[in-house]
C-alpha cells in the first residue's frame, strides 16, 4: 500500500531547531517538511549531527521546535503544554534508545510490568516479551540476558503499552552485527503484527532495505526520500 493511502500520523512543516551553545548557534533542523504515515516502517539515515536525533525527539515530545509545526493527527505538538506533552508520551509513543536502561534488580517480566501498570490498555509482560521472541527468559536479570536480549526487552517494554508509534534511536548501535539482526527482525515483527508507526534512526544505510521508506538527512535537510518497493528482511542485510 502507498503512504498515500494511508492515514497521515505525523506532519511536519517547515521545522527547525536551533540550540544556543554559548555564543554559538546551532542549527540541527533547517526547515524539514516530513509526513509519516500509519503501520509504516521508517528509516532515518544519515551522519551524525545531520539532525535525526533531534527530529526524532520533537516528534516524540522529547524535545520542542524553534519554529515551524508539527501535528499528531489533529493534535499541534509544537503548541501543546507540558503536561499534554507528558500524556502525549505516555500513552501514544513507545521510546528505544542504543543502551537499554534497564533496572538491573528486576526481572525481564518486570522491567516491561513497570510500563503496564501505568497504560490504560496494555498486553501483559508476557505477551510483549514473546512478541521479541524472549518468553523463555521472562525471568531472567538483565544481568543473565545478552545485549540483544536486553535491547528485545527495552522493545517489549516500549511496545506493553500498544503505542501507536514507536521511535527508535541507534537502536543495533551498541551491537555486532548478527546480534542486531535479530533485534531489528524484532523491530519488525512489531511493525508487521501491532501495525505500529516505526521509525528508526541509523547511519548504516544496509539497515534501510527493510523500511517503507528511507529518509535521508543532511546538515539539518532532508536531502532525499526513498520508497522500497521491495523491502528486504533483517536477516538479508549485508552489515
Amino acid at each position: 500500500m502507498a503512504a498515500t493511502d494511508r492515514q497521515c500520523v505525523f506532519h511536519a512543516a517547515e521545522l527547525s531547531k536551533v540550540y544556543d551553545m554559548g555564543e554559538v548557534q546551532v542549527h540541527a533542523l533547517r526547515g524539514v517538511n516530513l509526513e509519516l504515515y500509519d503501520k509504516e516502517l521508517v528509516v532515518l539515515l544519515g551522519p551524525s549531527g545531520s539532525g535525526k536525533s533531534t527530529l526524532l525527539n520533537i516528534l516524540g515530545g522529547l524535545d520542542t521546535a524553534s519554529s515551524g509545526t508539527v501535528r499528531y493527527h489533529e493534535r499541534e505538538l509544537t503548541q501543546a503544554t507540558e503536561k499534554e506533552l507528558t500524556h502525549y508520551r505516555r500513552y501514544h509513543v513507545g521510546f528505544v534508545f542504543q543502551f537499554y536502561n534497564l533496572i538491573p534488580s528486576l526481572t525481564a517480566r518486570e522491567n516491561v510490568s513497570i510500563v503496564t501498570e501505568i497504560a490504560r490498555d496494555p498486553m501483559s509482560a508476557e505477551q510483549a516479551l514473546a512478541l521479541v521472541d524472549l518468553q523463555g527468559r521472562i525471568d531472567h536479570f538483565p544481568a543473565q540476558l545478552s545485549g540483544g536480549e536486553q535491547q528485545r526487552v527495552a522493545i517489549a517494554r516500549a511496545i506493553a503499552k500498544r503505542p501507536q508509534v514507536l521511535l527508535c534511536d541507534e537502536p543495533t548501535g551498541a551491537l555486532d552485527s548478527s546480534t542486531g539482526v535479530v533485534v531489528l527482525e524484532a523491530l519488525q515483527t512489531v511493525n508487521q503484527q501491532l501495525g505500529t508507526t516505526t521509525v528508526v534512526i541509523t547511519h548504516n544505510a544496509a539497515i534501510a532495505e527493510m523500511a517503507d521508506r528511507v529518509i535521508i538527512l543532511a546538515d539539518g535537510h532532508i536531502v532525499e526520500v526513498k520508497q522500497n518497493s521491495h523491502k528486504k528482511p533483517p536477516t538479508e542485510i549485508v552489515w
